[in-house]
């Protein structure tokens, strides 16, 4: 069959970290949906998302980073060397009509070769700022589709290809948009959801239980406490809430986010891309704690794009102290409205058709039109 009587057919490529390749799964949906032909390209650690695509053909390319020293820059390259050359090779072997790379060194060997071989590309950009992979295929990209208004770090150039599409979730979360913000009572209780990244942030298991047993004996008995833990922190953490008579449930893995989010009144977490994109389809109002240790802050800038808006509060990792979270807390028992009033803006800050806007650019792109 030739390329023009079969299915039009799209290669996502998205690895590494649930961060890049949610929002793969949520448009590969989209795009079954409008009878296209979606492949899934991704490295070793992307194997591990293969349930969340069905039954979309996935390959697996090997990839690099430029690790530390002489020797780890010499294996990245010679990885990513490897996975271009292969890439290349199931590329001209599959002729998609498009490809979309999601950005992170493992996006990058197919949509490298992709470009080298004169095929169509779309990135998307989950962060606020445009991170180092995606920035180095920009100039060659049709288009940039970016999860917020003002992508930061384009070149003049690339920015008149940027797209803003919004970051794609689960139908889950995207249910949640329509329903309205829990009942939260003057003297009822108050469900707090706490999510620390993949492995559980370490902060969160040092901070919160201690500040939250500092609360007045009637405000502790109000505490709904669901938290993201690593196993070695479980059994300390428990101990502290239970002693404190705070209702807390912890699991190292948090399996049901989208039950939890819609009975959740506010979200302590990090600020990855995902996670914002999750909590604010939600609409649900949060404190979030960037991780610091990213060069370009990516984190506190996804962070500031929803309190600016008034969705959110930031807080920086030194900053979260236990007497800092404790009076965040106690303003939000004693003043249920403040939390109210920022879920609200949180939904206005939801983009919960983002997958349906970039299935829109995509077919928009392949079949020749402007978008």
């Amino acid at each position: 069959m030739s390329k023009e009587e079969r299915k039009k057919r799209v290669i996502l490529s998205a690895g590494g970290t649930g961060g890049h390749v949610m929002p793969a799964q949520a448009l590969a949906k989209d795009l079954l949906s409008r009878g296209y032909e979606v492949e899934w390209v991704t490295d070793k650690r992307g194997e591990r998302f293969k349930d969340g695509f069905g039954d979309v053909t996935m390959h697996v390319l090997p990839s690099g980073t430029l690790g530390a020293g002489l020797m780890g820059k010499l294996k990245g390259v010679a990885a990513l060397a490897l996975g271009i050359l292969k890439a290349q090779t199931l590329i001209k072997r599959r002729q998609p009509d498009l490809v979309v790379g999601f950005g992170g060194y493992p996006s990058f060997p197919a949509v490298y070769a992709a470009q080298s071989l004169g095929v169509p590309t779309i990135l998307h950009e989950q962060n606020a700022i445009i991170g180092k992979a995606n920035h180095m295929l920009a100039p060659k990209a049709l288009r940039i589709a970016s999860s917020v208004p003002q992508l930061k770090g384009l070149e003049k150039a690339e920015a008149v290809n940027c797209v803003f599409t919004g970051n794609p979730v689960r139908s889950e979360i995207t249910a949640l948009y329509t329903k309205p913000y829990p009942a939260l009572e003057a003297s009822g209780p108050l469900r707090i959801l706490v999510m620390g990244g993949s492995l559980g942030a370490k902060v969160f298991s040092d901070i919160l239980p201690e500040a939250l047993a500092r609360l007045p004996s009637d405000h502790r008995a109000r505490l709904h406490i669901v938290q993201q833990c690593r196993a070695e922190y479980l059994d300390e953490a428990r101990k502290t809430y239970g002693e404190a008579g705070i209702k807390a449930e912890l699991k190292p893995f948090i399996d049901d986010v989208p039950e939890q989010l819609e009975a959740a009144h506010v979200v302590i977490a990090r600020s990855g891309a995902s996670t914002v994109a999750e909590v604010t389809a939600a609409g649900r109002p949060a404190v979030f704690v960037p991780y610091p240790h990213h060069k370009d802050q990516q984190q506190k800038q996804n962070a500031d794009v929803i309190a600016d808006a008034g969705g959110a509060w930031v807080m920086t990792e030194n900053g979260f102290t236990p007497e800092a979270v404790l009076a965040r807390i106690e303003t939000f028992l004693q003043n249920p409205e403040t939390l109210f009033r920022a879920a609200e803006k949180a939904r206005e800050c939801g983009r919960p058709d983002a997958a349906r806007k970039l299935g829109n650019l995509i077919t928009a792109v392949i079949s020749g039109w402007n978008e």
